[in-house]
């Protein structure tokens, strides 16, 4: 049965605010790589704000393809070794 898509586009947002609430900067900001952390953390950002935005505009469809393209952004940054996370971690591909 395939997921309901205003139950699956909850899911998403909520768990893409928690990783963007869990992944802390792990280079230092005065350097590329840190700016480039920083960078990407604003796209995710912007990704997350825009999901919202078309959910409050009744568009669950874009809304959930935005908290999906900035999850993406977010979870690169943590392969590439931009951001830690917590050991525990469940909400990125690696830890």
């Amino acid at each position: 049965m395939p997921a309901d898509l205003d139950e699956k586009t909850d899911r998403y947002e909520e768990m893409f605010a928690d990783a963007l609430a869990a992944a802390e900067v792990a280079v230092p900001e005065s350097t590329p790589l840190g700016e480039a952390a920083g960078e990407v953390r604003e796209m995710a950002l912007s990704y997350l704000e825009d999901g919202r935005h078309f959910r409050e505009n009744d568009d669950p469809v874009n809304a959930l393809a935005a908290f999906s393209y900035g999850y993406g952004w977010l979870d690169a940054g943590v392969r590439l070794g931009l951001f830690e996370i917590p050991d525990d971690s469940h909400l990125f591909t690696m830890a």
